[in-house]
C-alpha cells in the first residue's frame, strides 16, 4: 500500500530473509524448525541470518532543487540496510513490541490477510521493534468442542516470526471480544461454554438490575465443575498444557512471553462495566456496577457474613451506590462524608470483593507457573487503567472493579505481591495519557496518579514490567510521556527490566507520518543511552532514513 503525494517523492522497498541454511518452503512444516538448542547457538551467530532491505528513493522534483534525485536523471540512490538479527539478539533500553490485529486469526482458524502480515513483520523487524504480541483466543482455538484444540493459524504466524527475526508474546486470551456478531472483532467464548451458560445463567456475571455479562466466567464459579464436568480453573489449565505442548520447539527462542489472562479483556477485574464502554468511560465518568448478583458470588458473600455473625450482610451487593453516570458524591455509598464505603460494613464487604478477585488471579498465576516452568519464558499479567475517580476519597470505578483501593487504602499493593510470588511481570496500559489533558475534561481524573502508585508498588516488590498505551495514538507528546512514565519506573534500578506492548497494529501506523514517529519512538526505548539522557526526541529520523537531500518518503508497506 503506497502513501504519497504526486508530488513526494516514493520509496519502495523489497525484503528477503536470507540464512546460511534454507528455510521450510511453507509455514505448516514444524518439524524442520530447529529445537531451541540450535538456536541458541546460532544465535551467536548474528551474519546467518539478515534482513536485506534494498530501498529507492524517486523524486519529481527537479535536481537542482535541493540536490534530490528522480529517475529521469539517473541520479537513483539505492542502499542496502542489513539488519542482523537472531532470536537472542542483545538489547540495550527497553523493547517495543506492537500487538497484532484481533482478527488476525479467522473464525475457522487460518491466518488473514497473510501477505500484508508478512510485509507489516518485515516492516517491523527492519523498524527494530522486538517482536510481536499475538492474542491466542480461548473461542477460536476450542471452539466447538471441550479438549478439541486447533492451533495452526497460530503456527502459522509463529513461523512467519522466526522467518522474519520477530520475538513473539503470546497472549492466553480466555475472554470474549467484541460487542456481538454484527462486530467486525466478534469473538465469543467457546461455543460449548455458551451452551452451558445457557442451561445455567448464573455462570455469568450479573450485576443489582439481573444484567448479564458473559465475557469471562463468573469467578463465583472458580473451582466448580460447571463446564463439561470440569472446572473453568481446569478448563484454561487444559488449555494452556495443550498450548505448551503444541508449541514447545519455540519457547525461549521465539516464544519468550506469555501473558496469562484473567479477566475481561485479559485484566484482572470484574466486568464493572462492558469491556466496550470501558475505552471511553472515563469520558462519562462512569461507577461501574458491582457484579456479585449471580447465584455462586452470592453463596460466597453469604457465607463469609455468616462466619462473621452478619447474616444480613450477605444478601447482595452494597445499596445506595447511585447510578451509572451519578456523581459519587450524591451516592450513600461512594460520597466522600459518611459514605458507608468507609464503614465496618463497607470494609467487609469491598475485603471479600477484591479478595474473590485475589484469589482467582493467585489461581491462574499458580497453574500457569506450574505448567510454563522450565520453558525459558517470562509470564505476565494485566491490571486495568481505572483512572477517572482516582482524585475522589472512595475511587468508585476502581472498586466496582474488583481493586479495594481509596486515598486510605493501597489496592494495587496485593495483586503486585501475587505477580512477585510467582515471578510473575506486572503489565499495565494509560502510559500515553496526560493528566493535564484528561483534567480538561474530567477533574478527578488521573491517569497519571494511578500509574505512578503502580510502577512504585512494582518497584517495591522487585516486579519486572510491560506498560501499554490505553489509545493507539501514534503522535510525539504520546510517545514521550511514554518515555517519561518508563523512566519513572526505571531510574534508579540497578537491573531496569521495562517493555512497552504498543496497542496495535493497523494500516494507520504505516501512514508516513506516523510510521516515522512510531519508528523515532522505538529507536528511542531501544537505545539505552537515548533513553536515559533525556525525554525530548533529539534529531530526526529522516536524517537517517533518507539522503542528504532528506526526501519526504512515501512507505510502501502497511496493513491494511
Amino acid at each position: 500500500m503506497a502513501i504519497a503525494s504526486p508530488s513526494a517523492p516514493s520509496f519502495s522497498a523489497s525484503f528477503c530473509c536470507t540464512r546460511s541454511e534454507s528455510l521450510p518452503p511453507g509455514f505448516t512444516r514444524f518439524p524442520s524448525i530447529a529445537p531451541p538448542h540450535a538456536q541458541r547457538s546460532r544465535a551467536h551467530h548474528p551474519q546467518n541470518r539478515r534482513l536485506a532491505i534494498s530501498s529507492r528513493f524517486y523524486s519529481s522534483t527537479p535536481s537542482g532543487a535541493g540536490g534530490s534525485v528522480s529517475p529521469d536523471n539517473g541520479g537513483d540512490l539505492q542502499y542496502e540496510l542489513f539488519y542482523g538479527f537472531s532470536p537472542q539478539r542483545p538489547r540495550r533500553g527497553s523493547p517495543v513490541f506492537v500487538t497484532l490485529p484481533v482478527d488476525a486469526v479467522g473464525p475457522a482458524g487460518q491466518v488473514r490477510r497473510r501477505k500484508a502480515m508478512a510485509q507489516s513483520f518485515r516492516a517491523l523487524a527492519a523498524a527494530g521493534v522486538e517482536g510481536v504480541v499475538m492474542e491466542v483466543w480461548w473461542g477460536l482455538v476450542e471452539r466447538d468442542r471441550p479438549r478439541v484444540y486447533n492451533w495452526q493459524g497460530y503456527l502459522e504466524i509463529i513461523a512467519l516470526a522466526r522467518r522474519c527475526g520477530l520475538k513473539v508474546r503470546a497472549v492466553m486470551a480466555f475472554h470474549q471480544c467484541g460487542t456481538g456478531p454484527g462486530d467486525p472483532h466478534w469473538i465469543p467464548l467457546p461455543l460449548w461454554v455458551l451452551e452451558e451458560i445457557d442451561k445455567d445463567p448464573d455462570l455469568a456475571f450479573s450485576d443489582r438490575f439481573g444484567r448479564r455479562n458473559v465475557e469471562y466466567i463468573s469467578l463465583g464459579c472458580d473451582m466448580l465443575p460447571v463446564l463439561c464436568g470440569r472446572s473453568p480453573i481446569q478448563a484454561y489449565t487444559d488449555f494452556m498444557r495443550n498450548f505448551r505442548d503444541a508449541f514447545r520447539p519455540f519457547f525461549g527462542a521465539i516464544i519468550t512471553g506469555i501473558q496469562v489472562g484473567m479477566g475481561p479483556a485479559g485484566e484482572l477485574r470484574y466486568p464493572s462495566c462492558p469491556s466496550h464502554k470501558l475505552t471511553w468511560a472515563w469520558r462519562s465518568r462512569e461507577l461501574g456496577e458491582f457484579q456479585c448478583y449471580d447465584k455462586y458470588m452470592l453463596a460466597s458473600l453469604n457465607a463469609c457474613a455468616r462466619e462473621i455473625g452478619m447474616r444480613e450482610w450477605g444478601d447482595g451487593g452494597p445499596v445506595g451506590t447511585g447510578n451509572l453516570m451519578h456523581d459519587p458524591e450524591h451516592s450513600d455509598f461512594f460520597r466522600s462524608d459518611k459514605g458507608s464505603w468507609n464503614t465496618p460494613y463497607g470494609n467487609f464487604f469491598l475485603e471479600w470483593y477484591s479478595g474473590m478477585l485475589l484469589q482467582h488471579g493467585e489461581r491462574i498465576c499458580r497453574v500457569a507457573g506450574t505448567i510454563f516452568r522450565g520453558t525459558e519464558v517470562n509470564m505476565s499479567a494485566k491490571v486495568a487503567g481505572i483512572h477517572w475517580h482516582y482524585g475522589t476519597e472512595s475511587h468508585p470505578s476502581e472498586l466496582t472493579a474488583g481493586y479495594y483501593n481509596t486515598s486510605m487504602r493501597d489496592g494495587y499493593l496485593p495483586i503486585v505481591r501475587i505477580f512477585g510470588r510467582y515471578g510473575f511481570t506486572l503489565c499495565c496500559s494509560c502510559f500515553e495519557m496526560q493528566d493535564r489533558e484528561e483534567k480538561q475534561m474530567n477533574s478527578v481524573s488521573s491517569p497519571e496518579g494511578f500509574l505512578k502508585q503502580l510502577l512504585l508498588a512494582a518497584r517495591v516488590c522487585d516486579v519486572p514490567l510491560e506498560g501499554e498505551n490505553s489509545a493507539a495514538n501514534l503522535d510525539d507528546p504520546s510517545f514521550r510521556q511514554v518515555v517519561k512514565m518508563s523512566r519513572f519506573y526505571s531510574d534508579g534500578l540497578e537491573k531496569p527490566s521495562f517493555s512497552f506492548n504498543f496497542v496495535r497494529m493497523d494500516k494507520n501506523m504505516f501512514e508516513y507520518q506516523n510510521w516515522v514517529r512510531f519508528t523515532r519512538f522505538v529507536r528511542q526505548m531501544s537505545n539505552a543511552n537515548i533513553f536515559r539522557a533525556k525525554l525530548s526526541f533529539g534529531g530526526d529520523i529522516q536524517q537517517f532514513l533518507t539522503s542528504r537531500s532528506d526526501p519526504k518518503l512515501g512507505i510502501a508497506f502497511a496493513y491494511c
